[in-house]
């Protein structure tokens, strides 16, 4: 990407790691193709109720599909209308489980209302009835244009007609693939086209760069992620970039950003000036060094890729000791070497003139600019399907491929600085350059990336390091409600290898407690809210240090205070609930009431003085004190002819009477149980005696 000559190409946890992976040693175990032009390993189809034309002129060459000749599909009426075929040797699933084909289906071949769909079926043929051991899955299409369709036995929804049947990865039985178009049970009419029916069950040994060591998954949204990605922006030769290009690289988000776990790195035909060199150019992009350089190892990004001529998307590497003004590594003080001295490898290349060509190639001191060191293939439909673009660097070769399969290799001999200068570590780039040969019809493009990931030598297995809150579902399909460290799990990757995962897991817990209170008239609790009566609904919630919700119940009591007033005449002294008071006044006692809150007692009190009364005025006798039915009073002859009046401990007179003799009886047997007094007054002195009622 980086040389002043490069026109000799031919006119998408949580992460899950991914721990052994195909690339070295490659064998062909199964490949079924057809074009239909010739080209293929499907030797005979077989219509059932259906026609078949295997060289029918494609009725649409146009957008994904320039092919000449097609299938051509007719359903004639027929209920169970399919295509099939038959391979000699059973699918493993297990090494690859997608199939793919491309489909046009022109809405003025129809009848009836269907749901627009098309089936891929896999059977065992060998059977009396296939049907019973089938697979199914169903895909919807759209009429009127060519579209890719991909039927993945590992991901994709599936329908066993038998329900007790193991997953279709499982099974090793299917050699018969069935199509049909808008289903069965019907007898509806449908005209489809088929072409490049695929399937590549290539797999070869594992790699041993089994240990991810970096990644960017590209999750969320919004600006790229700033810790793993540097926007080169600054022009290095001060009026442009290398090989005649048009565009600004720019840090907007306009360029580059994350949807949806996606990176978006978009071309863009507009007028930019450079705030920083002032340089005005009618094209922008976005060019990102990765914040992480390595030596040796395996990179792999799934990825489509821009069209339009004139677009040059790249993913590729540089020596982080590249001296270029502006990039990140030399901006961290690494810019010692030139280029190509630095060493470039090319990853994938990809020209809009040459749509469904990629290419990888090296740039070294011994072959730079045009250099011999590439090669390329055509591929499927990159502009719209994602396709896993992998390089593999070890200590004396350098392996690129396509979707798993491996196609050049650079291992020059002899190896010095001239021909391998792949000894030190390398950054990544992506990029989108515009050539001077952009068609004036351009508006925009982008290159969209699923994921990319570095990944070295390492252990046989990985750790999954997860933190939840009281339970956690892992990609085995389990949920674990306690901590564990044991759990494992093998997962194919895209190259059909084992990916080992071990679980490291730490749950958490919420946790509930109620708090309870009890306040006199009001509390005012942790939620801030002051309340005045029972109450157990109200709750708060927290998080604690660990992420985890902590609920705090309320269960609150209030009681009430209470409050009440007495009115007392008394000679000389007065004694209330312990405290003696010898002066008229208002007088106020708090006390506890039987619930714990205060009782609040105001004592209106009157004291009169004995002086002046005869010592013998006080001799007042009661008997029997206390009483059950009736109390005999004796008096001093003072107070005979005296009138008195017997108050209860409420304060509130109940009788009176007049002391007509020196003693007489008084019947209380009405009376409550209680305590009573009686009071006598002469002038302004009176004189009282208690009493006791049983």
């Amino acid at each position: 990407m980086e040389s002043s000559v490069k026109m000799y190409f031919i006119k998408k946890m949580t992460v899950i790691v991914v721990l052994c992976l195909a690339f070295s040693s490659w064998s062909q175990v199964q490949n079924v193709y057809d074009d239909f032009e010739g080209n293929g390993d499907i030797s005979t189809w077989f219509g059932d109720d259906c026609n078949v034309d295997l060289s029918f002129s494609n009725p649409n060459i146009q957008g994904l599909n320039l092919s000449s000749t097609v299938l051509k599909y007719t359903d004639v009426g027929g209920q169970y209308a399919n295509i099939r075929f038959d391979v000699n040797e059973n699918f493993d699933l297990s090494t690859n489980h997608t199939f793919t084909l491309k489909i046009y289906i022109p809405s003025g071949g129809l009848s009836g209302n269907q749901n627009n769909q098309i089936s891929l079926k896999l059977q065992d043929g060998t059977q009396g009835a296939p049907w019973e051991t089938q697979s199914e899955i169903i895909k919807n299409v759209l009429l009127d244009q060519w579209q890719e369709v991909s039927f993945d036995f590992l991901n994709d929804p599936f329908i066993n007609f038998n329900g007790g049947s193991p997953d279709p990865v499982l099974r090793t039985d299917f050699n018969r693939v069935v199509l049909q178009v808008n289903g069965e049970n019907n007898n509806d009419i449908v005209t489809a086209y088929i072409d490049d029916v695929n399937y590549d069950g290539s797999v070869g040994t594992c790699s041993l760069f089994n240990n991810l060591v970096w990644s960017d998954e590209f999750d969320g949204s919004g600006a790229i992620d700033n810790s793993k990605w540097f926007h080169q922006t600054y022009i290095p030769n001060g009026w442009g970039w290398y090989n005649g290009e048009l565009q600004h690289y720019t840090d907007r988000e306009d360029n580059a950003y994350v949807q949806n776990g996606y990176l978006h790195i978009v071309a863009k035909d507009e007028t930019y000036t450079d705030p920083v060199q002032g340089i005005t150019k009618e094209y922008t992009s976005a060019r990102l060094n990765s914040k992480f350089a390595f030596t040796h190892g395996r990179v792999e990004a799934r990825a489509k890729l821009p069209q339009g001529v004139g677009t040059w998307p790249a993913i590729w590497m540089l020596g982080k000791n590249i001296n270029e003004t502006g990039a990140f590594w030399q901006t961290q003080g690494y810019g010692t070497t030139g280029w190509p001295e630095c060493g470039e490898i090319d990853i994938m290349e990809h020209w809009g003139s040459n749509q469904n060509f990629v290419q990888s190639a090296l740039h070294t001191p011994s072959s730079f600019g045009a250099t011999v060191n590439h090669g390329g293939l055509m591929a499927t439909d990159v502009s719209n399907t994602f396709h896993v673009y992998a390089m593999e660097w070890t200590t004396d070769e350098i392996t690129f491929s396509l979707d798993g399969v491996p196609y050049y290799t650079y291992n020059p001999s002899p190896q010095n600085m001239s021909t391998w200068p792949y000894v030190a570590d390398q950054y990544i780039l992506l990029n989108i350059a515009i050539q001077n040969s952009i068609e004036t019809s351009f508006i925009e493009s982008e290159m969209v990336l699923d994921y990319i990931r570095v990944y070295q030598q390492g252990t046989s297995s990985t750790v999954d390091e997860q933190n939840a809150c009281d339970s956690y579902t892992w990609i085995d399909g389990n949920t674990y409600t306690s901590s564990n460290t044991s759990a494992t799990y093998n997962l194919p990757n895209v190259d059909g290898c084992d990916s080992t995962i071990q679980l490291d897991l730490t749950i958490n817990n919420s946790f509930i407690e109620t708090d309870f209170q009890s306040a006199c008239d009001s509390y005012t609790w942790i939620d801030g809210n002051t309340y005045t009566a029972d109450n157990n609904t109200s709750a708060v919630q927290y998080t604690t240090v660990n992420g985890c919700d902590s609920t705090i119940n309320l269960n609150l009591v209030v009681n009430q205070s209470t409050s009440s007033e007495l009115t007392e005449t008394a000679l000389d002294t007065y004694t209330l609930n312990g405290t003696t008071y010898d002066a008229t006044g208002v007088y106020i006692q708090t006390i506890n009431n039987n619930v714990g809150c205060d009782s609040t007692i105001t004592l209106n009190l009157t004291i009169d003085s004995s002086v002046g009364l005869n010592e013998n005025i006080q001799e007042i006798l009661l008997y029997p004190n206390p009483s059950t039915d009736r109390i005999r009073v004796s008096v001093p002859s003072q107070l005979i002819g005296v009138k008195a009046t017997i108050i209860d401990a409420s304060g509130k007179e109940i009788y009176d009477f007049v002391q007509s003799k020196k003693k007489i009886i008084i019947d209380c047997s009405d009376y409550p149980k209680g305590g009573y007094r009686i009071t006598y007054k002469v002038g302004d002195v009176a004189r009282s005696v208690s009493f006791v009622k049983n």
